[in-house]
């Protein structure tokens, strides 16, 4: 079944990005490291926009700029790896983020990490982390969303790290 918007719906204006931009910073997020490749091909980023899709099987999607090493590092790999972070790895997801110009293997020099079962660059002391092999995948506009079945998981510690309002603040748990 094919699913088509009404015709003339395409027809109706979007907001303008800052609009948008505005709107979504007043959805709180969870704060990940996508990552995805082995030894000097390891690539990873930043992202807030990890979610759960369904049960059956049990997948996630993710969105990452299509122009970013790592999209074209899943691409390759078909699997990737989601180290959710905590509260004390803010300096992570700014290196992972882009600042301090760090680019590439080299954005994995100031922390721990593991190769999972699929092989996948996943942080030691991750809030959680999740496995993925890559199930599907579909470019919108200047991204690509990213869906992940998930073969492993591994829950950490800590309080996690979320954005809000374009800041990362911290959540603290019971």
């Amino acid at each position: 079944m094919s699913h088509q918007s009404a015709p003339g719906i395409r027809d109706i204006p979007s907001v303008q990005a800052t609009e948008f931009r505005q709107a979504m910073r007043n959805l709180a997020g969870g704060v990940a490291i996508v990552a995805t490749g082995t030894a000097a091909e390891r690539r990873g980023l930043t992202v807030s926009s990890v979610t759960s899709i369904c049960m059956e099987p049990p997948c996630l999607l993710v969105g990452i700029n299509a122009g970013s090493e790592t999209h074209d590092g899943i691409l390759a790999s078909r699997s990737f790896g989601v180290s959710l972070l905590s509260t004390d790895q803010e300096d992570l997801a700014l290196r992972f983020g882009g600042q301090g110009g760090a680019k590439g293997i080299h954005r994995f020099d100031t922390a721990p990490w593991k190769q999972g079962a699929l092989d996948v660059p996943l942080l030691r002391n991750a809030f959680c982390a999740l496995e993925c092999v890559l199930y599907d995948h579909k470019v919108i506009g200047t991204h690509s969303i990213f869906i992940g079945r998930v073969i492993a998981t591994r829950v950490g510690h800590g309080n996690p790290l979320i954005n809000f309002r374009g800041a990362l603040r911290t959540l603290l748990l019971d």
